[in-house]
């Protein structure tokens, strides 16, 4: 007989609806701060108004005064609760509450709790605070900045990187350019705002709030309020947007949970959306010199990028997009640096393909500005440099699909009409520009665990404590156990977002298709074994067939001979009612220690470029149509064609999705989306929904997803290499070069906007 369960599936997989769709289109879906709690205190934070110096006197009296206030928490109260970490599962070091200095504006200075929200924020108004203050520094050329190495200060950026001898090469270099690019700050604003509702029973502290991090979260909290983490349940069912807003804890969760003790009842504090720009992540500035020399043939012979990224003044959050930027194409020789500006800024986080956005924003306009140069198609010049292996360690890609993207979106849309000439294209009173580029994200994976539960009438529960933060993950998990079990996805079931279940790394990187499932799989590998073993063994439904290779389907083991025997026969042979197996999946190459850090909420993240044996990457090619208007110089994004290579795909109507929200989050990213800081006070200014201009609808036309075949046994036992963060990596770059193309005029600084098009 052979038990051994057959490799997944390799094709696409089905475009079934989320399983959780019905619930969050009938509202049904419980978001954390929609949670009924009863007795519930409201809290509103209290924060300040300068971004340097320390608070001398914070006068509460007021505050106290007004009728329904329950405690002020602030400076001093929380002495007895250890100061964030930043790292891991904590987004900084800066402990507000635990002294009084002031590292950025918007810093928390209070907590104010009261029977009602309105009580809450009219006390938390009239808090005032008198400050010794100093002169703050809020960006790259403000006085009094700090500046150091950014290699070593990351576990993920160890040093700069760098092959061959690049000063030597790019002096040699027949052609060259030498260019500086710049992105903005940016700060998620997700439509679930961010909150936190905690409560005691006895030594039981409950937090619902939104994380990508429940394991983690766990851990940190506990060791900031000095108690046992089985003490502790972080619950988030469902995220309502993240993108790595809510993958780091803020100081805020601990606050919370000291005020709901002091007060003996449920604490909920929602921050409001202006709050939220200073008490969060975003996305760091960053700055990129970039120098590409090549032969006229179009051959790179050096490469070198520049970076330099502002972070907070006691934190190194370090982006480092070069990993990836280094390895892109045949560069013949590499010199990397990255720089890291200390400012009186809040310090910043991921956001969504947090080191590529910026970093290959800036290398794909330099590619654009190097076929120029060359006279090149821009598609023929990355195909020349097409690469056998990565420059910097020599080492294979696991698989590498990007020309396949670019001749299948180049086809699709329509690159062979494009005419070369700047300006050479019109469509009466607009300018029309074509441009491409490259997206690309590391592939990786991280330690997980699942339990899976088959009954005999072929229910499936899957349970994971991961996170539905959009992306459907509840789904592809669901659809992973129904696969592997033979079931029909209605009969499963899913439950994520608790740190009581098995632990899940955190939400982000594009690892939690590719581990969930990974850790479904062998759970319900589990399963199958167990149910080959009695269906053939004596007494079964199907003894006699030890020989016969066997398979699940429709809620029965199917041996090849053609003979089957009914889920409900093989369990009435075992004498149970169900099977329930907890599996864990660890990625090769993961340390001795990856399970037990798991379960300490620290993920082992393997995969991309930091293995020994290759490099994983998923791939896509960007194409945008940008029009122009001659007069007004109004821009445009009429058309945007991306085709994407990202191992096997789990769920294509999911995968279509979240490339689609990628591409379209690139369009903000390049003609929308800047958070403006006012220079003197460190201050961000458009810190609403009015001012901070994402894309709406009226701004997306035609757009096209293409999903590229690709089988990669590398990468995980799934084959999945996520595409959660690769849709929006290559968008700004296309626009920008199309706008290039279109009139003349080569914006490096993003966003682009109509005033940069006025001659």
């Amino acid at each position: 007989m052979n038990q051994a369960a057959p490799a997944p599936k390799e094709n696409m997989g089905n475009p079934v609806p989320r399983i959780d769709a019905r619930l969050k289109v009938t509202g049904q879906a419980g978001y954390p701060a929609d949670l009924a709690t009863a007795n519930v205190a409201y809290g509103v934070l209290a924060t300040s108004t300068i971004a340097r110096g320390s608070i001398s006197a914070l006068r509460l009296e007021r505050a106290r005064a007004v009728p329904g206030v329950l405690d002020i928490v602030s400076v001093g109260d929380i002495d007895e609760v250890d100061k964030p970490k930043f790292g891991n599962a904590g987004a900084s070091s800066i402990g507000p509450l635990h002294d009084k200095t002031i590292f950025h504006d918007g810093q928390i200075i209070a907590l104010v709790v009261a029977e009602t929200f309105e009580a809450a924020a009219e006390a938390a108004m009239l808090i005032r605070a008198d400050y010794a203050q100093e002169t703050p520094s809020a960006s790259f050329d403000s006085q009094g900045t700090g500046i150091e190495p950014a290699a070593g200060k990351s576990p993920m950026y160890k040093e700069d990187l760098k092959a061959g001898d690049f000063d030597a090469a790019y002096a040699a270099a027949a052609v060259k350019i030498d260019q500086k690019y710049s992105t903005p700050t940016q700060h998620h604003n997700p439509i679930e705002l961010f909150s936190t509702t905690a409560w005691w029973q006895g030594d039981q502290l409950t937090v619902h709030e939104p994380s990508q991090n429940v394991t983690g979260w766990k851990t940190e909290l506990a060791r900031q309020l000095k108690i046992d983490p089985a003490n502790v349940r972080i619950v988030s069912p469902y995220v309502g947007g993240a993108f790595g807003s809510k993958g780091p804890m803020t100081a805020r969760t601990a606050i919370v949970a000291v005020a709901a003790r002091r007060v003996g009842r449920p604490v909920r504090c929602v921050v409001s959306r202006m709050q939220a720009y200073d008490t969060q992540t975003y996305r760091a500035e960053t700055r990129h010199r970039i120098r590409i020399g090549a032969n006229r043939d179009g051959r790179i012979t050096a490469f070198g990028h520049e970076g330099w990224e502002v972070t907070s003044r006691p934190d190194a959050y370090v982006v480092a997009g070069t990993s990836a930027t280094s390895r892109m194409y045949n560069y013949g020789s590499v010199l990397t640096h990255v720089s890291l500006v200390h400012a009186d800024r809040n310090t910043p986080g991921y956001m969504r393909s947090p080191p590529e956005t910026p970093y290959v924003y800036a290398l794909e306009n330099a590619m654009d500005e190097m076929a120029v140069e060359l006279g090149m198609d821009p598609v023929e010049f990355r195909r020349i440099n097409e690469p056998e292996k990565e420059p910097i360690g020599g080492k294979p890609f696991s698989s590498r699909s990007l020309i396949k993207c670019y001749d299948q979106a180049a086809e699709a849309f329509g690159w062979s009409k494009r005419e070369a000439a700047v300006g050479s294209m019109r469509d009466g009173d607009w300018l029309v520009g074509m441009g491409c580029a490259t997206a690309v994200y590391p592939t990786a994976a991280a330690p997980c665990a699942a339990r899976v539960r088959l009954t005999d009438d072929g229910h499936v529960r899957v349970q994971s404590g991961s996170h539905e933060i959009g992306t459907g993950v509840r789904t592809v998990a669901g659809q992973m156990a129904a696969e592997r079990l033979g079931v029909d996805i209605d009969k499963v079931s899913v439950e994520m977002g608790d740190s009581t279940l098995p632990p899940a790394p955190v939400s982000g990187g594009s690892i939690s298709t590719a581990s969930v499932c990974s850790a479904v799989l062998k759970a319900c590998d589990a399963i199958r074994e167990k149910l080959f073993a009695a269906a053939v063994g004596e007494g079964g439904p199907l003894a006699g067939s030890g020989n016969a290779k066997l398979e699940m389907e429709k809620e029965a083991v199917v041996a090849d001979s053609g003979k089957s025997a009914r889920l409900s026969d093989v369990f009435k042979a075992m004498q149970i009612g169900a099977l329930e197996e907890y599996a864990e999946f660890a990625p090769k190459g993961s340390s001795p220690e990856a399970l037990k850090k798991l379960y300490a909420g620290q993920a082992e993240f393997h995969g991309g470029d930091q293995d020994e044996d290759s490099v994983k990457y998923a791939f896509g090619a960007e194409f945008v149509e940008v029009r122009i208007n001659s007069y007004t110089r109004e821009i445009r994004v009429p058309r945007i064609v991306g085709a994407f290579a990202a191992g096997r795909i789990m769920n294509t109507r999911t995968a279509r999705s979240q490339l689609m929200g990628g591409m379209i989050w690139g369009i903000g990213q390049a003609l929308h989306e800047a958070t403006e800081i006012d220079q003197r006070h460190a201050r961000y200014v458009n810190r609403d929904l009015q001012d901070y201009l994402v894309p709406v609808n009226a701004d997306i036309k035609q757009l096209e997803v293409i999903l590229v075949p690709e089988v990669d046994h590398a990468v995980n036992p799934a084959g999945v290499k996520g595409l959660g963060e690769l849709g929006n990596v290559g968008t700004a770059a296309a626009v920008a070069s199309a706008v290039y193309h279109a009139t003349g005029r080569r914006i490096r600084d993003l966003p682009i906007r109509i005033e940069d098009l006025i001659v």
